[in-house]
């Protein structure tokens, strides 16, 4: 598995295109799949981490069929930009977050609703695998031509992060710029604390916060060590567990389809099998990164049980107005509550 790119690489795709070959696919008879997966995290990032090992068992399961390549922190296309890719069929496999997708899946935003506001993990979890998830990988199928590979990877827990204002409660969020990954309901949550939302991509964000482009931004402990974040001048954090950030796996429809029915079958069970080891590395992933970031200096609050229930009830007040304002599908909230069952 190789995780460089080339001019070389550059010119032997546009050649292809050229012949009529699709990317990715066989350019002759008894030549190997070509695969790419395009991701825009660093290297270190687990998510990343997780991929190697996947496209590693990939390639010995099929006994070298399939060929592929790893191209990590947006060599390809930022996250952002992926899914387009994916339908154009210029990249084979790519894991976004669901914050990039609710452009085109609104419904995707539906691990942000203020029901899932700093609830355990595992409610997340049983959402996204019930029906909940089963509405949403209908829609990613059918919107972006491609297929979901299985269960999503779970990347954890949200939180505020500051650069320069010390962050001690909520309120000091106040007219802050901070940055997010996209999606409305993120913007909406940054509203909802009276701070600015600000939109950049993940592999602008190290140069964006030390330029002061925004004060401060939502993500996770994982997310920030990875990236070095401290580097660029973070130094607080309100750990509030504020929603859980997920990836969903997705295989170009094309691609998938002119696979034979063996590596096909090979593809969805190497991650079925893979996945709940990968949920784990990551969680305990987002565990050594937190304490790390303590040791570059990143100062935390974490605000009570209490208080975090007190702002999840005035939140649901909203919830009703902001899922026709995301306009997500009416039956969201209804499948959410099933999935959620006792547990909530």
């Amino acid at each position: 598995m190789r995780t460089s790119i080339s001019r070389r690489r550059f010119a032997a795709v546009t050649v292809a295109a050229a012949a009529g070959v699709a990317p990715g696919r066989r350019a002759g008879a008894g030549e190997p799949f070509r695969l790419r997966c395009s991701l825009d995290t660093a290297p270190s990032h687990q998510r990343n981490q997780s991929f190697a090992d996947y496209l590693k068992k990939l390639e010995d399961g099929s006994g070298g069929r399939i060929k592929t390549e790893l191209f990590p922190a947006g060599a390809l296309f930022a996250d952002a930009n992926v899914g387009k890719a994916l339908i154009q069929g210029q990249v084979e496999l790519a894991c976004p977050g669901t914050w990039t997708m609710t452009g085109f899946v609104p419904d995707c935003d539906a691990v942000n609703l203020p029901e899932l506001y700093a609830r355990p993990i595992e409610l997340a979890q049983k959402a996204v695998d019930g029906k909940t998830g089963a509405l949403i990988v209908q829609q990613i199928n059918a919107k972006l031509r491609v297929r979901v590979l299985g269960p999503w990877l779970t990347l954890g827990f949200q939180n505020w992060y500051s650069a320069k204002r010390p962050l001690h409660a909520f309120a000091d969020l106040k007219g802050m710029k901070i940055r997010n990954a996209g999606g409305a309901a993120l913007a909406w949550r940054t509203r909802y604390f009276d701070a600015i939302p600000n939109t950049t991509a993940w592999p602008d964000v190290p140069l964006a916060l030390s330029q002061g482009t925004f004060d401060g931004l939502i993500t996770t402990n994982e997310s920030a060590f990875s990236a070095k974040l401290w580097e660029a001048g973070l130094k607080y954090s309100v750990q509030d567990h504020q929603n859980v950030n997920l990836y969903v796996p997705l295989v170009n429809a094309s691609f998938y389809e002119s696979l034979p029915a063996d590596l096909q079958k090979l593809m969805i069970d190497l991650w079925a099998q893979n996945i709940p080891t990968y949920r784990k590395n990551m969680l305990g992933a987002q565990e050594h990164a937190l304490e790390e970031l303590k040791g570059k200096g990143l100062e935390i609050v974490t605000p009570t049980e209490a208080e975090l229930a007190d702002v999840r009830r005035h939140m649901l007040a909203d919830q009703d107005k902001l899922v026709k304002d995301l306009k997500l599908s009416p039956e969201i909230p209804k499948l959410l509550a099933e999935d959620l069952g006792s547990l909530a």
